[in-house]
């Protein structure tokens, strides 16, 4: 891949995290929540665009988020750390599993230490919530672009 197309998936990637995830921001932030946009953290296994560019998306909707600056800085760093994970997965079905640990992880502390929350529950909640975009939705996304992969990632 050039990198003229590089970017142009980065970004494109980057737009389509940040404008979902904005979206829907009752169900983005919080402590029970479903980040549809956490489906695309499956992209990585296309094509490593999709790292950074599902980094730049989750600082930008971060920005949006009540946890402010910490969650911009903890949560896309979750994110990028996910995504890398997921790149590096050997099989399709362990592709998703990345971000269903390391955001429950991450984040779960983030919400605990923000909020005072119980940190093993908050733990659990995130990575339900991640669960539910990045094997319900993600997954059958994988299974889909993987019919377009040369036509889409080329």
């Amino acid at each position: 891949m050039n990198k003229s197309k590089y970017l142009v998936h980065a970004a494109s990637i980057a737009a389509v995290y940040a404008v979902l995830t904005i979206a829907f921001a009752p169900l983005s932030y919080g402590q029970v929540q479903v980040r549809f946009a956490e489906a695309l953290t499956i992209l990585p296994f296309f094509t490593p665009a999709a790292i950074p560019g599902l980094f730049v998306g989750c600082i930008a909707a971060n920005f949006f988020s009540p946890g402010g600056i910490l969650d911009v800085v903890f949560g896309s760093a979750a994110t990028l750390i996910a995504a890398y994970l997921s790149y590096k997965m050997p099989s399709r079905w362990l592709v998703p599993l990345p971000p269903v640990i390391v955001n429950g992880i991450i984040i779960g502390y983030l919400l605990h230490y923000l909020y005072q929350l119980p940190l093993l529950i908050t733990i659990g909640w995130v990575a339900l919530g991640e669960l539910i975009s990045c094997y319900f939705i993600g997954y059958p996304l994988i299974l889909i672009l993987e019919r377009y992969r040369d036509k889409i990632f080329k």
